[in-house]
């Protein structure tokens, strides 16, 4: 399957611990790369978070930012009852003391310990965590098979002038043969001496040699078959598609170097704009 490394997910759940949002963020890297961001009370999870992103992804740099709100957890608030009459009898004793000062009763709320929160189970807290970065995962990834099949729309266009372009060559390679042969025959001419035929034969054979893209070409029209297939798996291809545009661009250099006519180095150069535009359209999937 063909996905892209460029998307964006989010998703949100509300349970016993509040309300956590989860967001994801991912752009082309040659490597998965994570950059988690967890509010404390989360960081314990993080070895777990990582091995589930691991799991759904295979490359590109992510960032994960979750976020724990705890407006569902007012209910559970409950009131030190023993730290709220040590703090009154502190107050009352400050106000004999001192009778301009004024307590607010929503301060001593506010001191530490007085209003407690009951614990959420760990166990629950990272199922809620896995569970919302499951849902953003799924997201994430229906959005990179989307971008991922536009990709390789693009690919398979450009393998298909790549493989008009491998005919054209095989077309007019003999008569690029006709035409070494033909020049030859009229530089020999030339000469004072007449030639002998044999190392006419010998030199002609030469300079066709030196030409012959067969080779290349074959191995061209193999390329192209296998991009085909690599595009038609489940797998990640990102890595496998480098490699096959270096190939690529091997054949497309020796094409070029070899070139002696016209049409060849057209060809050559044609063909490395397409693999050029192929290359830059592979870095970006995964």
């Amino acid at each position: 399957m063909t996905r892209s490394m460029t998307a964006y997910a989010s998703a949100e759940t509300t349970g016993p611990a509040g309300t956590l949002a989860c967001e994801l963020r991912t752009v082309n890297h040659r490597y998965l790369e994570l950059s988690p961001r967890l509010p404390d009370e989360l960081r314990v999870f993080e070895p777990a978070l990582r091995e589930r992103i691991a799991a759904k992804l295979s490359r590109g740099k992510v960032d994960v930012t979750v976020r724990l709100r705890g407006e569902a957890r007012a209910e559970s608030l409950q009131v030190n009852a023993t730290a709220l009459a040590r703090l009154s009898e502190l107050a009352l004793d400050l106000e004999a003391r001192f009778p301009r000062m004024n307590i607010e009763f929503t301060e001593l709320l506010r001191f530490p310990g007085v209003l407690q929160q009951s614990d959420v189970d760990p166990e629950v807290l990272q199922a809620a965590l896995l569970d919302v970065l499951d849902r953003a995962l799924d997201a994430l990834t229906a959005t990179r098979e989307r971008e991922g099949a536009k990709l390789a729309v693009l690919l398979k266009e450009r393998l298909d002038a790549i493989e008009r372009i491998v005919a054209d060559v095989r077309t007019f390679m003999p008569q690029i043969r006709e035409g070494l042969r033909a020049r030859l025959e009229s530089r020999l001419a030339d000469l004072k001496q007449p030639a002998d035929p044999g190392r006419l034969e010998q030199e002609l054979v030469l300079q066709i040699t030196r030409s012959d893209v067969d080779e290349e070409l074959d191995r061209l029209t193999t390329h192209i078959a296998e991009t085909r297939r690599v595009l038609g798996t489940r797998e990640p291809v990102g890595r496998r598609l480098d490699f096959l545009m270096q190939e690529f661009n091997r054949e497309a250099n020796t094409l070029g170097s070899k070139a002696v006519d016209v049409r060849s180095t057209n060809a050559a150069v044609e063909l490395k704009v397409l693999i050029e535009q192929m290359r830059e359209q592979v870095q970006n999937i995964e």
